[in-house]
């Protein structure tokens, strides 16, 4: 991929299960109801489960109903894998190898929706934090860099969540050249109401990570709770 990539948004977490497929989703369904159409883009999903007796893979069926049910599950996520390891193990467990190259080529189709004005923005979804492993030389964060998509980091509103947001943001900022950053999603991602931290948290980072604070969504919410343009973050692009 060579040149300024189109208008997007790559989408990772301050950690494992902190919600970024669902806040991914609400961004896709913001935008579709501010009349954008939406592109979503996961390179790789490991963990199927069964679901009336069909294989699922709830990230991806969760990416295409929230972008509107309009694109093939496999231009969304052209790599899918059974187990629930990182994709590169769970690839080998089934007898496979990752196609490292597809990671990344998988996008071409939805640079050609965006030259075409099929779609308006780009939605990427990691697997797991930057430094999740995606090959055996990959990390999400490589992914992230050859994208040039502007990060938003889902973070859990739980306790440490201080800790594990920074150390992102630092990853971040230091990788390579620096990824840019658009902001910080606070995401609920429990009715762990016995946890003190959760009504303090979204203050210690406002103060402590340099970067916005975007939203802070509740425990299965059905959209974002604050107006946030999506658009004009994404072009906080580095290129």
């Amino acid at each position: 991929m060579n040149g300024k990539p189109p208008q997007g948004l790559f989408i990772t977490g301050n950690n494992t299960g902190v919600g970024k497929t669902h806040v991914a989703g609400l961004i896709a369904e913001s935008l579709r109801n501010a009349g954008k159409r939406v592109g979503v883009y996961k390179p790789a999903a490991s963990g199927m489960i069964w679901r009336d007796g069909e294989p699922l893979w709830e990230d991806v069926q969760a990416l295409w109903e929230k972008s509107g049910r309009i694109w093939d599950p496999l231009s969304i996520c052209p790599q899918t894998f059974t187990a629930p390891l990182a994709p590169h193990l769970a690839a080998r467990a089934e007898g496979k190898e990752l196609d490292t190259k597809l990671l990344r080529t998988g996008l071409e189709f939805w640079i050609e929706q965006h030259e075409a004005g099929a779609c308006d923005l780009i939605l990427v979804e990691g697997a797991g934090g930057l430094m999740s492993p995606m090959s055996d030389e990959d990390y999400v964060a490589d992914l992230a860099m050859e994208f040039g998509f502007p990060l938003i980091v889902v973070a859990a509103n739980r306790l440490g969540v201080i800790n594990e947001t920074l150390q992102t943001l630092i990853t971040a900022t230091s990788y390579t050249d620096g990824l840019p950053i658009a902001g910080v999603v606070l995401n609920d991602v429990s009715h762990h109401e016995d946890d003190a931290s959760r009504t303090s948290n979204r203050a210690e980072l406002e103060s402590r990570c340099g970067v916005p604070i975007l939203t802070h969504t509740p425990f299965n919410a059905d959209s974002i709770p604050d107006p946030v343009d999506w658009v004009s973050l994404a072009d906080l692009s580095r290129y």
